[in-house]
């Protein structure tokens, strides 16, 4: 990895995070800016990812947090997780575009994995991924996640979840067991 763990800070996100958080997210998933990293759905989704509300909301919420990474005081990359009886919920995840393929999103992830295991005492973490993302879904198998074939329809015509460019988006649901 070409960033050492070391120079990591993993803490909760505060209020205060919030236009860091949503420049971020927004960043690694949308627009010209998104292309400079491999995880853009700058091609399958115009508008936003996210917003203020929605970042606040996850803050906010009982049995969630959302996790922030820094590096020299600068938020680099960030993930949801929620608390959901026996498994985690995964997701919100976000790596700075120039800075994924070093590394980070593998360390964030495993952090995320612990916390939750420690923090809940769950046993599986699931996530959805728009399940045309093939690329990003095979980095998540190597990370153990499999894939589950269980659909949820995107959310056309809303958009604070993007501007869909195509008609066939759904999400699939991934689960990995914690050991």
């Amino acid at each position: 990895m070409d960033i050492p763990a070391a120079a990591l800070v993993f803490r909760d996100a505060t209020d205060a995070d919030v236009d860091a958080l949503v420049e971020l997210i927004e960043s690694a998933y949308r627009g010209d800016s998104s292309r400079a990293g491999w995880t853009t759905e700058a091609d399958i989704l115009e508008g936003q990812r996210t917003d203020p509300e929605g970042v606040l909301q996850v803050i906010k919420a009982p049995d969630s947090r959302l996790l922030t990474v820094e590096q020299g005081g600068r938020i680099v990359a960030c993930c949801q997780l929620e608390h959901r009886g026996v498994h985690a919920y995964f997701g919100m995840f976000a790596v700075s575009p120039t800075l994924q393929g070093a590394g980070l999103g593998k360390v964030v992830i495993a952090e995320a994995e612990r916390v939750s295991r420690e923090t809940w005492g769950v046993t599986e973490m699931h996530m959805t991924v728009i399940s045309v993302r093939d690329d990003l879904i095979a980095w998540y198998e190597r990370r153990g996640y499999r894939r589950t074939g269980k659909m949820t329809p995107f959310p056309y015509g809303d958009e604070r979840f993007g501007i869909p460019q195509r008609d066939d988006l759904q999400f699939e649901l991934l689960v990995k067991e914690l050991a």
